[in-house]
This record gives structure tokens, sequence and C-alpha cells, in this order.
């Protein structure tokens, strides 16, 4: 086992500064508590491959990413991975993580797991994953006992103190340009690159993107359509933000055929910078857009509409075209996409979305 007495004194250095930044909009619940026998299972449980290796992986392997470079010297056998979805790349590739963070956003039960994470669990005969509890920071005592060969953290907001201390566990594959901002096709191609399965990522990306194109022409009104994803507080309307195409959540609006006006664009002066924080004041911001997307329900947008001095006022408020993701629901996690979550929740988005611009010329 990987230098126990070394991470534990660690831990408790970086105690009062790791914070684990949930992939939505720092919106997280309460999961449940780590199992007494979690580590014990952990031990025995092996990474499972349903799908042949990469015959033309080449190692030493080394992956560039915003921390410095990883290299991976061999074929790892015992993947791990943290933070948000990228067990479900893993999953998708047909590799069973010996350890994952359990889901923190949009899980209707104490499993710790979104319904497509389920289902493919169930279709590899994997009856009792070990899941780390890790909310309220990184569990490294957890993550070190499942032994691992690798971490998988593509898509994640870990900091360099965590990333240090990860990586006296196993080789760590980070993101490559800043926390939260991996897009879906980076966050397959990072972690298959780490697992030595670059073509089969290569094929995954393939497959998802021909799914997309199928699913999105049957709804033909949506192409071209101006769009933003904008996050609104009945507790407060002083104030909305806005997630920018830099943004997972706003380039798979892009995918999907729409775009961004540039009233918003020309406000992105940081490529790195995933939300715009705006007063209401700035509402004109969005009188360009057609639909307007975010997290919601019905009461939210009543109480935006009521606000006629300002929000209120926005063109797509006044006519109704507006796609309120449920909160807190497996829609609203899959909207920050990765392949699984694409392929169970993308009907039910296009549904949305549709029904918003069947308001535009109502």
């Amino acid at each position: 086992m990987f230098i126990k007495r070394k991470i534990s004194l660690l831990i408790i250095i970086l105690a009062i500064t790791t914070i684990f930044i949930a992939g939505c909009s720092g919106q997280q619940t309460n999961e449940t508590t780590k199992e007494a026998d979690e580590s014990a299972n952990a031990e025995t449980t092996e990474t499972e491959t349903t799908e042949s290796e990469d015959a033309n992986a080449e190692y030493p392997i080394k992956i560039e990413h915003a921390f410095g470079k990883t290299v991976i010297e061999s074929k790892p056998e015992r993947v791990a991975t943290i933070q948000w979805a990228n067990h479900d790349v893993a999953l998708a590739l047909g590799i069973v993580p010996v350890g994952f963070s359990a889901a923190n956003y949009g899980v209707q039960d104490e499993s710790g797991l979104l319904p497509w994470t389920a289902e493919k669990l169930d279709e590899f005969g994997v009856e009792d994953p070990n899941v780390f509890q890790d909310t309220d920071g990184l569990d490294f005592e957890a993550i070190s006992d499942s032994n691992p060969d690798v971490i998988l953290a593509a898509y994640s907001g870990i900091t360099q103190e965590d990333y240090d201390l990860l990586t006296e566990i196993a080789p760590v594959v980070a993101y490559q340009d800043g926390p939260w901002l991996t897009t879906w096709r980076d966050q397959v191609m990072l972690n298959a690159t780490g697992m030595g399965m670059k073509t089969e990522g290569q094929q995954l990306i393939e497959d998802t993107e021909k799914l997309i194109k199928e699913k999105v022409s049957e709804y033909p009104e949506i192409q071209g359509k101006k769009v933003a994803w904008v996050n609104f507080s009945a507790n407060d309307l002083s104030e909305f933000h806005i997630y920018t195409p830099g943004d997972p959540r706003g380039s798979y609006l892009e995918e999907m055929g729409m775009e961004y006006p540039e009233s918003i664009t020309n406000e992105i002066t940081d490529p790195n910078n995933f939300a715009l924080q705006l007063s209401a004041e700035n509402a004109d911001i969005l009188n360009d857009v057609d639909i307007i997307v975010g997290y919601g329900d019905e009461s939210l947008y009543e109480a935006v509409k009521a606000d006629p001095p300002l929000l209120g006022k926005i063109s797509a408020i006044e006519r109704g075209s507006v796609a309120f993701v449920g909160n807190a629901t497996p829609l609203a996690a899959a909207v920050n996409p990765n392949p699984l979550a694409i392929t169970y929740t993308i009907d039910e988005f296009l549904k949305l979305i549709g029904g918003a611009v069947e308001k535009i010329d109502e």
C-alpha cells in the first residue's frame, strides 16, 4: 500500500484548505456516510475490462495538464476516478473503476449513483461498487485504499494541493485548462488516454456525436436559435449568472445547433471563465436571446416574470420561451454532459428545448 503514514500526515496539513467544488454550480446534496467496510471491499475489487485494449497504445504515455505532466509507465489495471462523471467515461469504455466519487447532485436515492451509472454497473453485474463519499473534500484514505494504478480527474475542480497529494497514491490525469472547464470530448480523450484506450475513446466520441446528430435532426426548429444558459434565484432577483460557451453546459447547447448572441459573447473577456455574474440592471443583455435554458421550475419562472422593472422585461421571459430544467433531478445533472448521461437523457432535454421554441412565434 502506498505510504499511508505520509498520506495521513498530508491529510491533516491540507484538511483546512481542501475543498470539493461541485460540478453543478456549487449545488450539493448531503450524501450517505462512507460504509465501514468500504476499504476492505476496495482491496479485492479489480477493474473489469469488457472491451479490447488499445493495441496502438505505446508506453510510457505522457499527458500534459494544468499541473504539469503525468507519465503512465504501463497499462493501468486498477482505475480510480474522482469528482464529477469521470467514472462514467470509464464505464462507457468498458472499465469498472476500483473506486469513484459519489454523485452529489441529481441523485434520487442514497446510492450516490445517477441512473445511467447504476444502469451500466448493473450491466456489468456490479452490485457493491466502491463509492468515495467526498462531498466535504476528497477522501484520500479511501482513494489510497482502492490501490489504483491511475486516478482519473479530467473533469474536476482539484487544487494544486489535491493534485500533489493524489500523486503520492498514483499518477493523476487532471484537467488541461481550468477547473470544471473540460468539455465532454476532452474528458473522454484525457481519461481514455490515461487508461491506454485512446483509440476506444476516439470511437466513443464518434458514436456519441452520431447519436447527438440523429436526435437533434428530429428538432430542426431549434437550429440557429439564439440561446443562453441563465440561472436566476427567486430569493435574490437583483442578479443572475450566465454559463458561457466555455462551460460544458453552454457548449452542449451550441452542439445542438443553437448559438449564443454577440450581446453575451462580447462580454466574455476571459475564455477560462465559465460564467458571467451580472446585475439585474444588465438584463437587456438577454434581449437577443430566443431561448433561455436554466435550472429551475414553474415557480421560479413566475417569480422572474413578476419582476416587471428588470428581469420580467427580458423578451424570452415575456413570451415564455424558457426551458427550465428541474433542479436536483437526473436531467439537471446530465446537462453537464458525458456520453452515458447524453445517451440516457437527450430525448428528454430536446423535448424541453423544443417546447420553449414553440413559444417564440405564439
